[in-house]
């Protein structure tokens, strides 16, 4: 709602990713295909900031993030990152850290559906650049590594200790943080990482189309699953049927509910209007 918004302006380039809004789609490009789209200090803090001023705009519904090139994103970069860490005081340690897991958060708690679309390598913080996202489309050469151990850290990093059990089970998630192995496409997608996988040059068409089908939809009403599944990871069931009675009731006074009920007798496409 425009009223409850400062006077700063939205973000619509970046000098780290490439940024496009179109049809309510915003699509965020990792754009350094030459080091596999790593990562670097400013590239986490664009994304985080972009992905922070989501919830206020109306000018979109979905989020794509992809790579250029050959890769997703090969995670951080281990020059221009590491170097400088091996700099930095302890409290910026801190700082730095606590900042790349605010992207994950921001992800979490932004309310549009966010689609990662994989091709090549995702590393690293790619790796759960990707997991944190709410869908994962991947092409068949597409791979995944949570290498952090393989760096001489925690391979719970970002959130990743905290999802990835969530999606493939603890024995899953303590195989791939604990060894930082690659997986291939079709062990990930065995393994439940994946939301589709589909032929290298398939990827690009069905993520658009997931991407304007999601967009077109019913966004109100994704926004509030999204928020639910998110919220109800670590409630009671007696506090999750409370918050989602609580979610249906506010649903069934929304303009879209009904929407529906008078778009189905005129038997008509609905017209979402997302509020």
């Amino acid at each position: 709602m425009a009223v409850l918004r400062g006077t700063i302006p939205f973000t619509n380039k970046s000098e780290h990713f490439n940024l496009e809004i179109k049809d309510q789609i915003a699509k965020i490009t990792l754009n350094r295909p030459e080091k596999l789209n790593a990562l670097t200090i400013q590239s986490y803090a664009d994304l985080r900031d972009f992905l922070n001023e989501l919830p206020l705009r109306e000018d979109v519904r979905v989020v794509i993030i992809r790579g250029e090139g050959r890769a997703f994103s090969s995670g951080g970069d281990v020059n221009e990152i590491m170097s400088e860490l091996l700099k930095m005081r302890p409290d910026e340690l801190l700082d730095f850290t606590r900042m790349t897991g605010s992207v994950v958060k921001a992800m979490r708690e932004c309310p549009l559906p966010i689609i990662a679309e994989i091709q090549g390598i995702a590393a690293g913080a790619g790796s759960v650049i990707a997991l944190a996202s709410d869908f994962r489309i991947l092409s068949r050469s597409a791979k995944f590594a949570f290498l952090f151990t393989k760096v001489g850290l925690a391979g719970a990093d970002m959130g990743s200790a905290y999802l990835l059990p969530r999606i493939v089970g603890l024995g899953r998630a303590t195989q791939l943080l604990m060894l930082g192995d690659t997986i291939d496409a079709e062990t990930a997608d065995k393994y439940g990482l994946v939301s589709q996988l589909v032929e290298d040059n398939q990827l690009e068409e069905t993520v658009n189309v997931l991407a304007k089908r999601l967009a077109t939809g019913p966004f109100f009403a994704y926004a509030q699953t999204k928020s639910l599944l998110s919220r109800e990871l670590d409630m009671s069931l007696s506090g999750a049927l409370e918050l989602e009675a609580v979610t249906q009731a506010l649903l069934m006074n929304s303009e879209d509910f009904a929407e529906f009920h008078a778009s189905f007798n005129a038997k008509r496409p609905a017209d979402w209007k997302g509020r």
